[in-house]
């Protein structure tokens, strides 16, 4: 028993020491942080309403997206709580606040047949989220070696993919898993768990999700599986420079975009968390300059708006980004990117 009492109370100290050094850095990095004010969204979809027979897609927050694919419901990294982070106890985390809202609740997206999981960092594998949409009838799709987080959860199905390798969770549904340039481990002892980006076909189309990741040409492979019809991108979380080796500049994220001869693309993984110093709206502006007077193949800028794949769309508001010249603005910093299968170790405070 006395021995049992202290491995507890190692285990413990353990524990406290990595909360305690993982607080520590986040304060540090929050002082040379944006402070935005929290932003309402307009958009509120309504995916009960969709069409069965269409692809539509609806961008939640961060990285989450919600996808009916010819009537198989997908969610990406969901995350829909106020907050991300570490768990002290039930209700309580440490970690960044979100300052807008999803644009979906847990109740709005229960139906949900597939769950993407690009990797176990916190900001895209919330376990409270999770454990919320955890159900029989869920399947799930997620990178090697991280199964073994959800062993207490009553998933249907939960199938490990690593790079190109591939699987049909649902069926008629294709997906396979492609090589990003970005790194998994949750905490410092989880040096094998993997990171993935997907590609999805359903009755001859595909789309993309990209997860995370820094410039790649991994994403000119793309194309070889066939046209691709719309790809999510992230954007955000490049600065200071040293993020950039996990996280793509907008430019790059164009650039990656025009790799994969995607048709239609949605930037991702911006205005919803401070995650690194750049201004919160630096990353979109870039993003639309960068694509120029092919800005109208961006669609979805806002959390809530709904894009249907085939169907004429051109979101109005990206032509009002390209009218404004934001301060801070600073031209893409271009690293050499290095092989994807190698782990990048530069980091945001929840890449742990």
């Amino acid at each position: 028993m006395a021995i049992l009492y202290g491995l507890l109370i190692i285990v413990s100290g353990v524990f406290l020491l990595m909360v305690t050094a993982i607080t520590v850095r986040y304060g540090r990095l929050r002082r040379l942080m944006p402070k935005p004010a929290f932003r309402n969204i307009d958009a509120r979809p309504k995916p009960d309403e969709w069409d069965d027979g269409e692809v539509t897609i609806t961008w939640i927050g961060h990285s989450t997206l919600y996808i009916n694919f010819f009537g198989t419901k997908i969610i990406t990294d969901p995350v829909l709580g106020s907050r991300v982070g570490i768990s002290i106890a039930p209700g309580v985390k440490i970690g960044p606040k979100r300052y807008t809202p999803p644009a979906l609740s847990i109740e709005d997206v229960k139906d949900v047949d597939l769950i993407l999981l690009s990797h176990a960092h916190m900001d895209h594998f919330d376990m409270s989220t999770l454990k919320a949409l955890a159900a029989p009838h869920v399947r799930v799709v997620t990178a090697k070696n991280t199964k073994g987080l959800l062993r207490r959860l009553p998933f249907g199905d939960v199938m490990e993919l690593g790079n190109k390798e591939e699987g049909e969770p649902v069926s008629e549904l294709r997906v396979k898993a492609f090589p990003v340039r970005h790194w998994g481990s949750r905490f410092p002892w989880n040096t094998n768990y993997g990171w993935n980006g997907y590609i999805l076909e359903k009755r001859g189309r595909r789309l993309v999700f990209s997860g995370d990741t820094a410039w790649t040409e991994e994403f000119k492979s793309l194309c070889k599986e066939g046209p691709i019809d719309w790809i999510a991108i992230p954007i955000g979380a490049y600065l200071p420079i040293s993020f950039q080796g996990a996280h793509c500049t907008p430019e790059q994220a164009w650039q990656m975009v025009q790799d994969s001869g995607a048709k239609m693309v949605t930037p991702i993984h911006w205005n919803t968390f401070v995650l690194s110093q750049e201004p919160v709206d630096e990353p979109i502006h870039r993003f639309v300059k960068a694509a120029g007077e092919e800005k109208n193949r961006i669609v979805i800028h806002d959390q809530g708006k709904v894009f249907r794949l085939d169907h004429s769309f051109v979101d109005r508001e990206v032509d009002d980004l390209t009218q404004t010249n934001p301060k801070n603005v600073q031209p893409s910093v271009v690293i050499q990117a290095r092989g994807s299968s190698s782990p990048s170790r530069s980091r945001t405070i929840l890449d742990q």
